[in-house]
């Protein structure tokens, strides 16, 4: 398995996992309310299943999120070789390797590590389009490009 492979399958492992945690706590949520039985507080229980109900529309805005970032990931192309950086590249530079996908936090593989990054995020923004030999500056901070895989 390359690299690009082993990278973007821990990336969709993590968005699969916030996926299965947020639907957990939709059903959770939805379980709870539908146990819970009208008592003669009557105000209480409206307030127990709004609550319940703003739990539920939380965790499903959190599920839509973690949809469109499998979607994102989906997009991606691991066999794509290219000279500069774009969605799917893995940099490596002087400060950190950086893998182009979703913002996945970091990643390990062997004893390197990565950082699952958005093309979004401003060190995304930043990588993309640079090619090997290039350099730019984030924060006070210079990185320069080793090798885009």
């Amino acid at each position: 398995m390359t690299l690009k492979q082993q990278l973007h399958n821990q990336c969709l492992n993590y968005v699969e996992s916030r996926m299965a945690a947020a639907q957990q706590a939709i059903d959770d949520a939805q379980k709870a309310s539908t146990d819970d039985t009208k008592s003669s507080a009557g105000d209480k229980y409206e307030t127990g299943r709004e609550m319940m109900q703003q739990e539920t529309n939380r965790n499903m805005a959190q599920l839509n999120e973690a949809n469109k970032l499998k979607v994102a990931l989906n997009k991606i192309s691991i066999n794509a070789v290219t000279a500069k950086a774009e969605p799917g590249s893995v940099v490596l530079t002087d400060n950190g390797n950086f893998y182009i996908a979703v913002s996945a936090g970091v990643l390990n593989i062997g004893n390197e590590r990565y950082f699952a990054i958005s093309p979004s995020s401003p060190i995304g923004l930043k990588l993309l389009g640079q090619k090997e030999g290039e350099m730019f500056k984030l924060n006070d901070k210079t990185y320069q490009i080793k090798q885009v895989i």
